[in-house]
């Protein structure tokens, strides 16, 4: 499949808005004969490099969103819970996911959305390695060799080629979505890709 067939989702584990998207851009991609390349990327260096920084800690536009993200949730209808340990650092699933989807693709999608469900449906802290390893098991992926995979230099540089790129194709935030080159940032904007696509861009 080329790589015009896919929709590049950008997201880091730690943004609700991305777990939120999660819930939905298969079936959008589907619609319209695409598939989701999952691209996790690390916000903390992205916003270091941006000179920016997470949502919730911007006053009144982190109460805002705490807000809105409850209400979104109920609207969608997806399971969602403010974690204890919020935000968090997600190198371990970033890379885990990354080297999943290099060895054994097929298993990516269920990875992803098992280890978003854990955090923000089910409370579970997946900045712990040990966490990110039980998850990875229930998905039918060796957590021994996922393991050893998580300290190996190739992965470690899987996961900075991943947030370099992410950051010369412009992504700031998350999540964010490129279709055909072009971009579009947050959960929000699902279905104005849907009209994109529908309609071939205007």
């Amino acid at each position: 499949m080329s790589a015009s067939a896919t929709i590049d989702f950008y997201f880091d584990y730690s943004s609700p808005y991305a777990y939120l998207a999660s819930h939905t851009i298969e079936a959008l991609a589907q619609q319209h004969g695409r598939t989701v390349t999952w691209r996790p990327i690390l916000l903390g260096f992205v916003f270091k490099t941006t000179d920016s920084k997470p949502l919730v800690h911007i006053p009144l536009k982190g109460d805002y969103s705490m807000h809105d993200l409850k209400r979104t949730a109920r609207e969608t209808g997806v399971p969602f819970v403010i974690p204890d340990n919020f935000p968090i650092g997600t190198v371990a699933a970033a890379r885990a996911t990354l080297w999943v989807r290099a060895n054994h693709a097929n298993k990516t999608d269920a990875l992803v959305h098992a280890l978003f469900n854990a955090y923000f449906g089910n409370n579970t802290d997946i900045s712990d390695t040990a966490n990110v390893l039980q998850i990875a098991g229930t998905c039918g992926i060796d957590a021994s060799a996922l393991e050893q995979a998580l300290g190996d230099n190739d992965v470690k540089a899987l996961l900075k080629t991943e947030v370099d790129n992410a950051l010369n194709a412009g992504v700031f935030g998350a999540p964010f979505m490129v279709v055909d080159n072009e971009p579009f940032w947050g959960h929000d904007r699902l279905p104005v890709i849907d009209r994109w696509l529908s309609t071939g861009g205007w």
